[in-house]
């Protein structure tokens, strides 16, 4: 994706400037540099040992995973990446072909209209956590199904209580359905709170999706603000 048409997309998003952080000042007309998969390097912030050797835990046993035949097919398992001290987790639906390849989750083109959503709210790709519903990559990035998600979910699960973010993104329908337990469209669980074991929980279309979708797009990024609203509300 050029940076003219990467421009675009931000632009039918409605995004006319770098969202600050509320202590940053706002900069107008801001210039957005593309990212690529090597420019995803994760500086982790400094864990206790105890979380350290948690976290460490949790890996080995997503890497050695063989709880459905997914293992049999993959090339790297898809733990996650970004800070483990994050306020914000996002998670998405399950590995594609790149994210397979390369063993780190958003790494394709959806990937980096992601990070520059992040980037329009005032966030690095570092400073939250991402990862996906399934750990490994569904052959033909067909969607997951029930029995794979259930595989996968107490990984989350564990990811989510050693984070404990602040808020939750959930990116498009698998994450947003398998995670509110509903069939519900994405469409209708998107523009509202939700709840996640306590956790406010705001859906935002996949930006595979929106890709694809111009039309769309405007309301991600209504979504990206309501996530911001929330958080600085309970950041108070």
């Amino acid at each position: 994706m050029d940076n003219s048409t990467r421009l675009q997309y931000l632009e039918a998003m409605g995004i006319d400037v770098w969202m600050p952080r509320v202590s940053a000042p706002v900069v107008a007309n801001p210039t957005f540099e593309l990212t690529s998969a090597s420019d995803y390097a994760v500086r982790e912030p400094e864990l206790s040992n105890l979380s350290s050797s948690a976290w460490a835990e949790l890996e080995s046993e997503v890497t050695a995973c063989t709880k459905c035949d997914l293992c049999q097919t993959r090339t790297h398992t898809v733990f996650g990446t970004g800070s483990k001290t994050a306020d914000w987790m996002v998670i998405g639906e399950a590995p594609g072909q790149h994210e397979d390849e390369q063993g780190k989750p958003f790494v394709g083109k959806a990937g980096q209209l992601l990070t520059e959503m992040l980037r329009a709210v005032g966030l690095e790709r570092d400073e939250v956590f991402i990862t996906n519903i399934l750990k490994c990559r569904p052959p033909g990035n067909r969607d997951p199904k029930p029995e794979e998600a259930d595989s996968c979910s107490g990984y989350l699960r564990r990811q989510r209580e050693l984070i404990k973010p602040k808020i939750i993104l959930a990116v498009g329908r698998i994450s947003a359905q398998t995670l509110l337990k509903t069939d519900v469209p994405v469409g209708k669980l998107r523009g509202k709170v939700h709840d996640l074991d306590g956790i406010p929980l705001v859906v935002v279309y996949h930006p595979a999706y929106l890709l694809r979708s111009l039309l769309e797009k405007r309301k991600a990024w209504q979504d990206l603000q309501l996530a911001l609203q929330t958080i600085n509300t309970i950041k108070g």
